[in-house]
């Protein structure tokens, strides 16, 4: 089940906020584990018993720890079996047709591929049980002694497909004492149905545009450059607001339900470099990435050879993070060492530069990682990429690019607004419009916020009645 399908819209979230808002707060909890597991069998009935067994594992660890663990040798043992069966399932259930597949290649060794589907958010509910039972370890959290509440956290349905990650510090509190007041729900409601148009209109439309674009690619067998870069911009607006649309509705829906999830998406097109880029994509798991992995490996204190080692091994496991598939392994590095080259090479002059520019060549370098984290194929990457750059022969434009441009103009015209941060402009704007005296401004938007939520909302209906496309990205992850 997705958000944006008229089963969740009509059915599942009405279902939920029906028994969850009369009943007292002691309920409230099993109310959202019922919704969250049924949420997650809907798809996958078989692959909810893992989910259940990740979370009973971490959470035996972390009772075990806070019994038996005033020993560091023991305590470190009760952090280690968790962590352990956490990756040894990630590691079959994603990464085995990958590992038999690559032996396979290099030995000829013959191995047969498990072939086994992967498990719906299996990334993210693995690393948001680990991070619990590695900050109990350091004792930053206090451990939970009810599974019941602990498998409510690891199995919440706003965040539990597609994040953000969720860490067990950011709602400890929350699961056992929250409020919810209709201002809230508001607030949740409001940015909730802006994911939602985000993802329907926005992201859905642009991303058929980028499979015409793939399609005539196959095709004809390449493509102009220009029109090899506006394709893979294509993907990289569907990306983007595909993504930051679910962890809107996410966001929202946690409000809703009382929770509060960090943000997870800060306009990153608008980055000036990659390094602030990676500040503002997909937040949660570039934290988790810092707080688990680099900076136990040392970070940047360390001499310049190991800081290089901790960068790479960050960003190789970033990238296998995302996909079983070398364009992936590929995806990470490139940025990996894209960041080494602006801390060690042209970051101070990069720094000097004018905005425009510094904002140009993160746009140029995003958009060409992207067309790397599009393919899967090698020999499709390799392809694509010939056409993104004038080495195998291919024209500069050809005419069905200015076709695509007058159709989809205003298409793209908002996705430029909205993935820019265009609209916190204008807010800015209004509010300082809203200090004035005068009574039109509040009356404004009073008269045209509800209508216009109205008629998006309908819009964003009627064409997921219409059966168009509507994938989600990060389901695979």
């Amino acid at each position: 089940m997705v958000f944006s399908s008229i089963p969740f819209l009509f059915f599942f979230l009405p279902a939920c906020f029906a028994l969850y808002y009369p009943l007292p707060f002691r309920w409230k909890n099993h109310v959202l584990l019922l919704f969250s597991l049924v949420f997650y069998a809907w798809g996958e009935p078989v692959y909810l018993f893992l989910m259940l067994f990740s979370a009973f594992v971490n959470f035996v660890g972390g009772i075990c720890m806070d019994r038996w663990g005033q020993d560091a040798a023991r305590r470190k043992i009760f952090l280690a079996v968790p962590i352990a069966v956490n990756l040894s399932l990630l590691l079959f259930f994603k990464y085995a047709d990958f590992l038999a597949g690559t032996l396979n290649d290099i030995f000829r060794l013959g191995i047969p591929k498990p072939g086994i589907p992967l498990p719906i958010g299996i990334s993210f509910f693995t690393f948001q049980t680990m991070s619990y039972s590695i900050d109990l370890y350091h004792r930053k959290v206090p451990v939970e002694r009810n599974y019941l509440t602990y498998l409510t956290y690891v199995s919440m349905f706003p965040q539990l497909i597609a994040g953000p990650i969720v860490r067990f510090s950011t709602v400890q509190k929350e699961l056992h004492e929250r409020s919810i007041s209709r201002w809230k729900y508001a607030a949740g409601l409001r940015r909730f149905l802006f994911g939602l148009y985000k993802k329907v209109l926005l992201a859905n439309s642009i991303g058929a545009l980028w499979e015409e674009i793939r399609l005539l690619m196959e095709t004809q067998g390449g493509l102009a450059l220009v029109t090899a870069w506006f394709g893979a911009f294509c993907f990289t607006l569907q990306l983007y607001f595909d993504f930051s649309a679910y962890s809107d509705m996410a966001i929202g829906l946690g409000e809703m339900l009382g929770f509060h999830f960090l943000e997870n998406f800060r306009y990153p097109l608008a980055a000036v470099s990659i390094s602030d880029f990676w500040r503002r994509w997909h937040i949660s798991l570039g934290t988790w990435f810092r707080d688990y992995v680099y900076i136990p490996l040392g970070g940047n204190r360390v001499s310049t050879a190991k800081h290089i080692r901790n960068i790479l091994i960050v960003w190789f496991l970033t990238g296998l993070w995302h996909g079983a598939a070398w364009n992936f392994v590929l995806w990470g590095l490139y940025y990996g060492m894209l960041l080494l080259l602006e801390k060690y090479v042209w970051g101070r002059r990069l720094a000097k530069a004018p905005g425009f520019a510094r904002h140009l060549y993160t746009v140029v370098l995003v958009v060409l990682g992207f067309a790397i984290f599009v393919f899967d194929d090698m020999t499709a990457l390799s392809a694509y990429i010939r056409c993104m750059f004038p080495l195998g022969g291919n024209p500069l434009v050809e005419p069905i690019l200015f076709w695509y441009l007058r159709d989809n103009a205003i298409l793209l015209l908002f996705g430029i607004i909205f993935a820019f941060p265009v609209v916190p402009a204008l807010s800015a704007a209004f509010l300082v419009l809203r200090k004035n005296p005068l009574v039109f401004v509040p009356l404004f938007r009073a008269a045209f916020a509800v209508p216009i939520h109205i008629f998006l909302f309908l819009l964003s209906v009627a064409s997921l009645v219409n059966e168009g496309y509507n994938p989600f990205l990060y389901f695979r992850f």
